[in-house]
Formats: structure tokens, C-alpha cells, sequence
């Protein structure tokens, strides 16, 4: 299993050390940790330095645009030199909770998109409450995508998903997909080929059933999002495993 979406800095844990090992002895191969600032992005490959199973993703979250300086695009080239890098992210918008400025998430956005392609690196996006927009500044940015990406914890259609895969996109579920007011992403999932999915947890936020509103999340609960996977396909859980495992080696090339 890899987990393809993470927080497990130590700003999030008291003791990211014993969360990694856990996942490690669950059967968790890898785990990308994902930044959403610059001093989480720092963190990230931090931890990645540390542990041969962790990589990072490296951006800035479109709720912290406010909060970029006018480096920072320079300070993501820099931390990218780093092999354990493996894509940028998480970027998009996130029009969920006002205020939020939708100029100043686009331009970080692009901004974002030209960096990874300049590095030849994928993205790796968030998207809530805002697929129009989404949709429409990949489309104007086509040209820089060729190094594909993952929309990150996917709630979208069936119909949005046909769009983003002709860009080279995956798409990563996490603890959602086992909650059962969750039927649209369900239904979703199971119209959706699963050479296109990956897995994540998105810890240490949306601790999947049969803990969920008992304990923070963590890498090694994704064995229960591929159990719901698996379910939900109709297909032997190894099965399951071996092919979002494959395709998380496709879109991330990890590198040791």
C-alpha cells in the first residue's frame, strides 16, 4: 500500500516517529507527505530526509495565498532539488470557507503549474467547491501539464474525472469513501477505471470507519480505505493493492 497524501509533519504529530513505524509495520510501502505552506513544505522533506519508506510534496494550499512572499516560487525551485520531491502540491482552489480571494488563488495556482512543469515534476490538487474553475484554468494551461497530476481526496462526477484523465491525472480517495453518507463519491468510484486511482488518508484529517470521530488520522489507516476500494469494485483486496500501488509508482517516479 502507499499512501499517497499525508500530513505527518511534526507541527501535526507529538511523535511522527512512532506514526511512520506504525504504518510501516501495517504494510504501508510508502508515504508522501504533503506540504500546504512553505514551512510545511520544509517539514515535509524534512521527514522525507529521515525516512527511506516518506517522499514530499511541496506548494502552497490555496487557502495560504495571502501569505506567500514574492519568492517563494524561487524557495519551491530550491526545495525541489531534493530527489525525495516527487510532485508539487497541494495547489488549486478552495472556495469552501469566506473570505477567499479567487484572483489570488488562480495566479498562485498557474504560478504553481509553470513551476512544476518547469521542473518536470506532477501536481498534486485540491479542489473544493470550485470545479468550474478548476476545470477551466487547467484547460487554459494545458500546455503545462504534460507531467500529469492527482486530484487529491476526490468529490467530484464521474462526468469531471473524464475530463482531468486527458490531462494524464489520477485521482487519490481516502477515508470518505468508507463514510456511508458518502454514496455520491461511492458511486463515483465504482464508474471510474481503477488504473486511475490511488490512496491516500489526507491524515491526520478524515480518519476513515470504523475510527472515525475516535482518533486522529494516521498512514496506517489506509488499509481501510483499500478494503472499501476493494468492496466497492468487487475485486480481491490484493488486487486492489498491486494495481493503486502501480499507479501511484506511474504519476510519482519516485526516486530513493
Amino acid at each position: 500500500m502507499i499512501d499517497t497524501h499525508a500530513h505527518i509533519q511534526k507541527s501535526e504529530y507529538e511523535d511522527y516517529d512512532k506514526v511512520v513505524l506504525d504504518a510501516i509495520n501495517q504494510g504501508v510501502e510508502k508515504i508522501i507527505c504533503v506540504g500546504f505552506d512553505i514551512a510545511s513544505s520544509i517539514e515535509a522533506v524534512e521527514v522525507a530526509n529521515k525516512y527511506e519508506s516518506v517522499y514530499a510534496v511541496i506548494g502552497i494550499h490555496p487557502s495560504e495565498v495571502e501569505n506567500v512572499d514574492e519568492n517563494y516560487i524561487e524557495t519551491l525551485k530550491n526545495l525541489a532539488k531534493n530527489k525525495k520531491v516527487v510532485a508539487i502540491g497541494e495547489i488549486g482552489f478552495d472556495y469552501h470557507f469566506e473570505p477567499y480571494n479567487k484572483e489570488l488563488q488562480k495566479k498562485i495556482f498557474v504560478e504553481q503549474i509553470k513551476c512544476a512543469h518547469s521542473l518536470n515534476l506532477p501536481i498534486c490538487i485540491h479542489s473544493r467547491d470550485a470545479t468550474k474553475d478548476l476545470l477551466d484554468t487547467l484547460n487554459e494551461n494545458k500546455e503545462y501539464l504534460t507531467n500529469g497530476g492527482v486530484l487529491h481526496c476526490f468529490g467530484e462526477s464521474v462526468e469531471t474525472f473524464n475530463i482531468i484523465k486527458k490531462y494524464n491525472f489520477k485521482i487519490s480517495i481516502g477515508g470518505v469513501l468508507t463514510y456511508k453518507n458518502a454514496r455520491n463519491v461511492q458511486n463515483a468510484i465504482l464508474n471510474i477505471p481503477l488504473e486511475y486511482i490511488m490512496l491516500e488518508t489526507d491524515s491526520p484529517w478524515l480518519t476513515p470507519e470504523p475510527y472515525r470521530g475516535k482518533c486522529k488520522n494516521e498512514p496506517k489507516h489506509v488499509k481501510y480505505v483499500l478494503e472499501k476500494l476493494a468492496e466497492i469494485k468487487n475485486l480481491p483486496i490484493k488486487e486492489v493493492e498491486e494495481i493503486t500501488t502501480k499507479n501511484a509508482y506511474e504519476l510519482f517516479k519516485f526516486k530513493d
